[in-house]
């Protein structure tokens, strides 16, 4: 298509990659440009109005003081059978070189007939638009799922509900190194079926 801001879009949905942590380079993300971030996540697509997608942002030394708590958790709820030393270590230091860490959740809205699932997508939505929006501004994104991100500790750490469901860390940074080359294993044509 030769419209530019499809162009524009189309760009920044096939350039977006998933840069590690690890691969970040301690550079600060100004604080207003999260915000801003925060604002396209909020333009997410939601059933009733509920806009269940919220935020936890821990901004610079206050990402270790998250990743202190999250490898401590770790070792506080992992059978010692479990218990890996590494994956302690690997927990506490996982910010070192993030700017950002946000946490994603979902908050469960007061309207039952409103599906769980549908605001469990609603906020996957508004955390793809916030990764695409990273992607458009140069900023490298890691959306984490380990660790303790699902565990119930984890909502008791963060003083959510029962109700409520984390979808995940987001390492927010900058990074030296190139981002990688995208692909896909799965050709389009097996993915969809024209009626």
């Amino acid at each position: 298509m030769s419209n530019p801001s499809y162009q524009a879009i189309q760009q920044v949905i096939t350039g977006r990659r998933t840069i590690k942590p690890a691969q970040m380079n301690g550079q600060y993300i100004p604080n207003g440009q999260v915000q801003e971030l925060l604002a396209l996540a909020d333009w997410a697509p939601t059933h009733g109005y509920t806009e269940p997608w919220r935020f936890l942002v821990y901004a610079h030394a206050k990402v270790q003081d998250f990743c202190s708590a999250h490898a401590e958790l770790y070792k506080a709820n992992t059978d010692p059978e479990k218990y890996l030393e590494f994956n302690y270590e690997k927990l506490r230091h996982m910010g070192d070189k993030a700017s950002h860490v946000l946490v994603a959740y979902m908050r469960r809205g007061d309207l039952p007939k409103i599906p769980a699932l549908e605001e469990v997508a609603a906020t996957s939505c508004a955390i793809q638009n916030l990764l695409l929006g990273a992607a458009a501004l140069g900023i490298a994104s890691y959306w984490g799922s380990g660790g303790m991100a699902y565990r119930p500790a984890m909502k008791e750490l963060l003083g959510l509900r029962e109700e409520d469901v984390v979808l995940g860390i987001l390492y927010l940074g900058y990074t030296d190194s190139p981002w990688p080359d995208g692909k896909r294993t799965v050709p389009l044509k097996e993915k969809v079926t024209w009626v």
